[in-house]
């Protein structure tokens, strides 16, 4: 009956979660950066580290208190170590470092992919083999998990993930950040009629972006140019088609190849309405468990990091404290 401490910080979002036995979570506390960042229609690496040391220490004595446990009673550290921006990170790790030397506690380096892919155990139980869909703002991925903290890439982005492409997108039509839950609502009000290229529509599991965002921001450029008008609806509904189809059907054909037991989706963009409904249409007729995590947990949280980081506390997957965060890190 372990108690793991998380701690999150690989972008944006400052969190601190307790979780005890894999099952009760005690405490979720996430202080998110987003109102900020929207000013720059981006997120701004310094300001998110300069907010991460703002945050981080007020974040974790809540968590503490929502929890209603003491340093002493927890019995592992967990922690982002990566990928994300350095600087971000690096708040996080030291977070836990210090905690970790003060307290003499079992240090465990977390890495952020894995801790999606966890958030699902959250909701349901995993049951492998499985096929993990990975879309983020910075991963778009099919992971294959022969069993827990077994992690197989069988299709990458090869350019831009989804979610940056969603980002983008937004910009050049000129939506609030972050561009995907904006071009997601404006979609169910559109019709697909822009003529978009299908990225990547091949025999393999990985997945493009580059060429469909480039279309989407010549389109609008070129009409531009006319004084013809875009029409957001519309061109959010087209964008979303072309970018979501083939998703939906890569994944389905994977699970088919690997005769997986459970597909789940993971990262930022499985809150999108219309990939979840998509997906939930594909499996409905076949004999695959689909898991969708609740909306809670699909942007950047630290109940992710400590369920991921539980599984590593069974396998005493612990590290000294010369652990770094790797901006890089591979799953």
């Amino acid at each position: 009956m372990a108690i793991i401490l998380a701690i999150e910080s690989s972008c944006d979002e400052t969190a601190a979660a307790i979780l005890k036995d894999k099952k009760e979570l005690l405490a979720n506390v996430v202080s998110t950066q987003i109102a900020t960042h929207k000013l720059y229609g981006g997120v701004v690496p310094e300001l998110a580290s300069r907010m991460h040391v703002e945050n981080i220490s007020y974040v974790i004595k809540e968590a503490l208190a929502k929890a209603e446990v003491t340093m002493e009673q927890i019995d592992a550290i967990a922690v982002t170590r990566g990928p994300g921006l350095i600087g971000s990170l690096h708040v996080g790790m030291q977070a836990a470092k210090t905690l970790a030397y003060a307290f003499d506690k079992p240090l465990i380096g977390v890495h952020h992919i894995a801790g999606h892919i966890y958030a699902n155990q959250l909701v349901s139980e995993l049951k492998f083999p499985l096929m993990a869909l990975v879309v983020s703002g910075g991963h778009t991925e099919l992971v294959y998990m022969r069993d827990h903290l077994q992690f197989e890439i069988i299709g990458t982005t090869l350019d831009d993930a989804i979610g940056e492409a969603y980002d983008k997108v937004g910009r050049v039509i000129h939506v609030p950040y972050p561009g995907g839950p904006e071009i997601d609502r404006l979609a169910k009000h559109g019709k697909p009629i822009y003529p978009l290229p299908r990225p990547l529509d091949d025999d393999t599991y990985n997945f493009s972006y580059s060429g469909l965002k480039s279309a989407v921001i010549n389109l609008v450029h070129k009409m531009d140019q006319r004084h013809e008008e875009v029409n957001k609806e519309d061109l959010s509904c087209s964008f979303q088609e072309a970018a979501l189809g083939i998703l939906v059907s890569k994944t389905l054909r994977a699970a088919k190849a690997y005769d997986v037991k459970q597909v789940i989706v993971a990262g930022g963009v499985s809150a999108n309405s219309k990939l979840r409904a998509d997906l939930t249409t594909a499996f409905e007729k076949e004999p695959i468990e689909l898991i969708l995590p609740p909306l809670w947990c699909c942007t950047d949280n630290a109940a992710m990091i400590a369920m991921a980081g539980s599984y590593m506390y069974d396998q005493k997957c612990f590290a000294d404290l010369k652990l770094s965060a790797r901006p890089s890190l591979v799953l």
